[in-house]
């Protein structure tokens, strides 16, 4: 392996080694919640730290991946980390792991827990980049809570080919006597998750077991073993939030914290390229009339929480623009899509060596039922969608790597 290449590599043996020669940073940090699932993990991470701040609490946050910068990934007390920490973060890293070798991924965490560990706070919130048994974040012994949000299939390649295999390394980030928050899960992935947490004595606090989530009137209600919340929806949008705004409530009530801060869970929450609205930009300049919106799900679960939230939007007609990575089940992607969209527009991904051609995207979305054309371009296409239909309900969709693309221009 060549130095720190940005490749898969499942393993722990390179962060062990990295932060012993580190003093082990991962021991002197705040209280950690480490948070695993296949869809909802950065949007739950949101909520949970929005609902710590509002009430009153400092956050450290690791998230992946970033955007439209690296320092997204990193905040540290509550903000980005500014370009000279980081700076000497990473340099301290690379002089500690020497010249053996190391991934992207776990050289960039090692830095990112330095600097936590350096730096007071109330918590940390941890994400977990690929699966979670032998992923760079699992490497905290006794964190204060751990939550699994929804698990379904993706990253077959690394993770198995089957929902239980899946479920079983993202239940690895469970630890002896610390408590699990657990999202909606398939019955088989249910069942790995429980067994897991009964062999190391972990309390589970399971959705549809011993906490409840629903909208209600223009409301979310919450209902656990403490009580009933009545609270705002949460601002971000589409029927999959509310169960993820579910696991961010369970989270903050099993920490016990108060109604204020499961308010500030709902109203302060910020996560880009969730179905963001785009109000800003060149794309947006050159559609005025269109609604402009930005995705970075990519498999079929995101898919499906896209389609319902597009479905139950006013009646206007629907576009999209699409970029895949040739590692994703791309019809199994557009499926859900094909019945809330006239049409699909394909873009390759500017920069990313493993984007799916054009080509192969729109005839994935042809196989799926879409009608579908080649663009050379996010632009390209936005025009032609714009000029046979100015008034287009338009939405960018397929990858994050495509939405930090659109983000570093339409943020």
């Amino acid at each position: 392996m060549s130095f720190h290449p940005k490749i898969m590599d499942l393993t722990l043996e390179r962060m062990w080694r990295i932060l012993a020669a580190l003093d082990h940073p991962e021991r002197r940090l705040p209280p950690v919640i480490h948070i695993a699932g296949t869809n909802g993990k950065g949007s739950t991470l949101a909520m949970i730290r929005a609902g710590l701040e509002g009430a009153g609490h400092v956050t450290h946050a690791y998230t992946s991946p970033h955007l439209a910068r690296f320092h997204e990934r990193i905040r540290l007390a509550g903000d980005l980390i500014d370009e000279d920490l980081l700076s000497d973060m990473l340099d301290r890293c690379l002089v500690a792991n020497g010249t053996d070798a190391i991934t992207y991924f776990e050289i960039t965490t090692a830095a990112a827990l330095l600097a936590f560990a350096e730096t007071p706070a109330d918590y940390t919130l941890l994400e977990v980049g690929l699966g979670g048994r032998l992923d760079a974040t699992n490497v905290v012994d006794t964190p204060a809570l751990c939550v699994i949000t929804p698990v379904d299939m993706d990253h077959q390649q690394y993770l198995g080919d089957t929902l239980g295999r899946i479920a079983g390394e993202k239940a690895g980030i469970i630890k002896r006597g610390v408590p699990v928050i657990v999202g909606r899960q398939h019955d088989d992935g249910l069942a790995v998750i429980e067994a897991q947490a009964a062999r190391l004595s972990a309390p589970l606090y399971a959705y549809g077991q011993h906490w409840h989530v629903w909208e209600e009137a223009g409301r979310l209600v919450f209902q656990d073993e403490t009580g009933l919340l009545d609270l705002p929806k949460p601002t971000l949008l589409g029927a999959h939030q509310i169960e993820n705004a579910g696991i961010a409530l369970a989270a903050l009530r099993v920490m016990g914290k108060g109604e204020a801060a499961c308010e500030a869970a709902m109203t302060r929450a910020v996560w880009p390229a969730r179905m963001q609205r785009l109000r800003h930009g060149p794309l947006v300049d050159s559609a005025p009339r269109a609604e402009v919106w930005l995705d970075g799900g990519h498999n079929p679960h995101a898919a499906r929480a896209i389609a319902a939230l597009l479905a139950g939007m006013g009646v206007r007609p629907t576009h999209l623009i699409c970029g895949m990575l040739n590692t994703k089940d791309v019809t199994g992607f557009m499926a859900p899509l094909a019945a809330v969209a006239q049409s699909l527009h394909a873009v390759s991904i500017p920069g990313q060596s493993a984007t799916l051609t054009a080509s192969d995207t729109a005839t994935a979305a042809r196989a799926a039922g879409l009608p579908a054309h080649e663009a050379d371009s996010v632009a390209a296409a936005l025009a032609t969608i714009t000029t046979q239909d100015p008034e287009a309900r338009i939405l960018i969709c397929g990858s994050l790597y495509l939405a930090g693309e659109i983000l570093k221009t339409n943020g």
